[in-house]
C-alpha cells in the first residue's frame, strides 16, 4: 500500500520532470508515451488503493518546515473518499492525455503542454492526498499556477495571456481565504494535520467552528468558481479543449468541494455556514444555468453549465450529504469531461469554429460516432433518466427537500427550477449542433475526426449513461454501493432516510421534470424548428445581452474593482511617484551643486579666509556652549 501510494503521487511529477529536461530533445512520439505512461502508472496505483478501502494509510514523506513549537510535514492519507477521488482524477487525466496526443498533434510546442499536463495532475493528486494542510495548500497553489500557464497555453494571442492572468488573480483572491484558515487552524488546534482537526472538530467553540468555516468558504469560491469569483471560468475557454476538460471535470474546479468534504466535521459545527453553503450553492446554479441558456460558444455554454453543476455540489455539502455532493462530483466528471472531449472533435471537425449557430445537421451526418456519444453526454447533464446525472442530481434534490427549515424549502424550489433549466439548455446545445439548418451557411468543409479522439470518448459515454448505478437508490431495489464504501468518511450519512413515498414522488417529479425540458427544448431548438426559435434566438440577441454576458458580473468588476485599481495605481505612478518623490529627489540632488560651489569659496586656501572660518567656528563653539 505504501509503495502504491508514493508511486501514485510522484509518477506525473516524474513525467512532468522529464518533458522539462528531455521533452523538445527526445522524439515526440516519445514525449507522448512518456506522458501517458506516468498517468497509467498512477491509475493503476489508485486503482490498488481503491480495491482496499479498509485500510486507511498515512505515509509521511519528509519533513518540510520546522519552526519553534510548528512543524510542516508532507504527509500523504489514503482512506476511501481519498482513493475513489484519485482513481477518478487519474482514470479521466488518462483519457484526457491520450485524447491530446491527437488533438496536439500540429502544436510545435507539445513539451511544454504535457509538462504542465503531468504537473497539473501532480498537484492534484496532491490536494486529493495530502494530509497536512499547508502540503495541500502546496498543491493548491500549483493547480492554480498550472491553470494560468494552461489557459494561456497560445500566449501568443493577447486574449489568451489575459485569460489565464484573469483565472490566475481571481483564484488568488480565494486562496487568502485558505491561507488565513490554515494559520488559525494551528492557533486553535495546534496542528496541521486534517485527520487530527476533523477528531477535534467537535471540540471547537462556535465563533471558531463558524470563522473557519466561512474561511473555506471563501477559498472554495475562488477554486470551484462559484459566486461571487466565477468570471474566471468562462474565460478559461481560451486555452485548449483537452485542458478545459481536465480542468472543469476532473481537477481544478472541483477542489474547492473536496476541500469542504476533506473538512466537513468542521464545517457543520456551524449551522451558518452550511445554509452560506447551500445558498451560494443555488444562487451560482440558477445564475449560471440562466447564462448558459443565451450562450452561442459551444465551449461557454459547458463552462458555465460546469459553474452550474458545482453549485449542487456545494448545495449538498449544505444540506448535509457529503455522500451526494461526491456522487455527483464523480459522474460530472464523467459526462462534463465527455461533452468537452466531443465540443472538442466538433470544433477540430469544422476548422475551429465554435459559434453553435454555424452548426447544423452536417455535423451529424458527418461525425456519427460523436454524435451518438454526445448525446450521451447530454442526457447524463440534463438529468435524464436513467442516465448518470439522473440519480447523483435527484439525490441532492431529495436530501435539500427533506432538510428542516423554510430557507431550505426556498432553496430546493431553486435548485428543482435551475434541473429544468439545465435539461433545456443542454438541449438546445444539442439540437443547434446537431439538428438542423445552420443559422450562416458554411463556407469550409467538415475535415475527419482522428480515431483516437474518438476512441476515448467512448469509456466516457459509458460512464455518463450508467455510473448513476454507482449509487443507485432503495427505491430501485439498489444498495447505495457508493455510500456504503464512503461510509466511514468523517460527516458522512449513508443513508437519506426519506419515506418511500417522499422519495417516489422526488423520482417521479425529477423524471417529468427533464422529459418535459427534453421536450420543450425540441420544440423551441429542434430540428424541425416547430417555433421558430432558431431565428429568433440569433435576432434576439440585443434582448439577451445580459444573460449573454453573464448578468453583466464582468462588468461590475471592472466599475467597481477593476476601474478604481487602475486610477489608484494611475495616481500613485503618475502623481506620487514621477511627480512627488521623482522631481522631489531631483530638486534635492539640485541642491548639492549650489552647496558646492557656496562651500568652496571657504576652502580656497588663503591664509585670511582660513582665519576667518577659523575665528567664525571658534565663536559657534563658545555660542554653544554659552546657550
Amino acid at each position: 500500500m505504501k509503495t502504491a501510494l508514493i508511486t501514485l503521487l510522484i509518477a506525473p511529477l516524474l513525467g512532468a520532470l522529464y518533458q522539462i529536461v528531455f521533452g523538445n530533445r527526445s522524439p515526440r512520439r516519445l514525449a507522448e508515451v512518456v506522458s501517458c505512461a506516468v498517468i497509467l502508472v498512477s491509475f493503476v496505483m489508485a486503482t490498488v488503493a481503491f480495491f482496499l478501502p479498509g485500510q486507511q494509510e498515512t505515509i509521511v514523506l519528509g519533513h518540510w518546515i520546522t519552526v519553534d513549537t510548528f512543524s510542516a510535514t508532507m504527509d500523504i492519507h489514503c482512506d476511501s473518499l481519498a482513493a475513489i477521488m484519485a482513481l477518478m482524477v487519474t482514470f479521466v487525466s488518462l483519457l484526457i492525455t491520450i485524447y491530446s496526443v491527437s488533438y496536439m498533434s500540429h502544436d510545435h510546442d507539445y513539451a511544454r503542454y504535457f509538462a504542465y499536463l503531468n504537473l497539473f495532475v501532480f498537484f492534484m493528486l496532491v490536494i486529493v492526498l495530502a494530509d497536512n494542510l499547508l502540503f495541500l495548500f502546496l498543491g493548491w497553489e500549483g493547480v492554480g499556477f498550472c491553470s494560468y500557464a494552461l489557459i494561456g497555453f497560445r500566449y501568443e494571442a493577447l486574449a489568451n495571456a489575459r485569460a489565464g492572468r484573469k483565472a490566475f488573480l481571481l483564484t488568488r483572491i480565494g486562496d487568502i481565504g485558505l491561507g488565513i484558515a490554515i494559520s488559525l487552524f494551528f492557533v486553535t488546534c495546534h496542528t496541521l494535520s486534517i485527520t487530527a482537526i476533523n477528531a477535534q472538530a467537535t471540540s471547537l467553540s462556535a465563533g471558531a467552528a463558524m470563522t473557519l468555516g466561512f474561511l473555506l468558504l471563501w477559498s472554495a469560491t475562488g477554486k470551484s468558481a462559484q459566486l461571487p469569483l466565477l468570471v474566471w471560468l468562462p474565460d478559461a475557454m481560451a486555452g485548449p479543449t483537452p485542458v478545459s476538460a481536465l480542468i472543469h471535470a476532473a481537477t481544478m474546479v472541483t477542489a474547492g468541494v473536496y476541500l469542504l468534504i476533506r473538512l466537513f466535521p468542521v464545517i457543520s459545527q456551524a449551522p451558518e455556514v452550511l445554509l452560506a453553503i447551500a445558498s451560494v450553492g443555488t444562487a451560482t446554479a440558477l445564475f449560471a444555468a440562466c447564462a448558459a441558456m443565451v450562450q452561442r460558444d459551444i465551449k461557454r455554454v459547458l463552462a458555465y453549465s460546469t459553474i452550474s453543476q458545482v453549485g449542487y455540489m456545494f448545495l449538498a455539502i449544505g444540506v448535509g450529504d457529503i455522500i451526494g455532493s461526491m456522487f455527483h462530483l464523480l459522474t460530472h466528471a464523467f459526462f462534463k469531461s465527455l461533452l468537452f472531449l466531443s465540443a472538442g472533435a466538433v470544433i477540430h471537425a469544422l476548422h475551429d469554429e465554435r459559434d453553435i449557430t454555424k452548426m447544423g445537421e452536417s455535423v451529424r451526418r458527418h461525425l456519427p460516432a460523436v454524435f451518438i456519444v454526445f448525446l450521451a453526454g447530454s442526457l447524463a447533464l440534463g438529468g435524464v433518466p436513467p442516465a448518470a446525472g439522473f440519480f447523483s442530481k435527484g439525490r441532492i434534490l431529495l436530501a435539500t427537500l427533506q432538510h428542516g427549515g423554510m430557507a431550505y424549502k426556498a432553496i430546493w424550489v431553486c435548485a428543482t427550477f435551475t434541473a429544468l433549466l439545465t435539461t433545456l439548455y443542454t438541449f438546445r446545445l444539442f439540437f443547434m449542433v446537431f439538428t438542423g439548418k445552420p443559422a450562416v451557411p458554411r463556407k469550409s468543409g467538415i475535415r475527419a475526426v482522428p480515431q483516437l479522439m474518438e476512441w476515448v470518448l467512448w469509456p466516457l459515454a459509458l460512464f455518463a449513461l450508467f455510473a448513476g448505478f454507482l449509487n443507485l437508490p432503495h427505491l430501485q431495489a439498489g444498495g447505495g454501493w457508493l455510500a456504503g464504501y464512503l461510509a466511514g468518511t468523517p460527516g458522512a450519512v449513508a443513508d437519506l432516510h426519506a419515506t418511500p413515498s417522499l422519495e417516489w414522488a422526488v423520482e417521479n417529479g425529477d423524471s417529468l421534470l427533464a422529459l418535459g425540458g427534453l421536450i420543450l427544448a425540441y420544440f423551441l431548438y429542434g430540428p424541425k424548428n416547430i417555433l421558430g426559435w432558431r431565428t429568433l434566438d440569433a435576432s434576439a440577441r440585443k434582448a439577451t445581452t445580459w444573460l449573454f454576458s453573464g448578468f453583466g458580473l464582468d462588468r461590475l468588476y471592472e466599475i467597481f474593482w477593476v476601474t478604481p485599481y487602475e486610477k489608484i495605481s494611475q495616481f500613485l505612478w503618475h502623481t506620487v511617484d514621477e511627480t512627488f518623490l521623482d522631481q522631489g529627489l531631483l530638486r534635492v540632488t539640485n541642491l548639492f551643486p549650489l552647496l558646492a560651489n557656496t562651500l568652496q569659496g571657504f576652502s580656497s586656501g588663503i591664509l585670511s579666509t582660513s582665519i576667518k572660518m577659523l575665528l567664525f567656528g571658534f565663536a559657534a563653539f563658545l555660542i554653544f556652549l554659552a546657550v
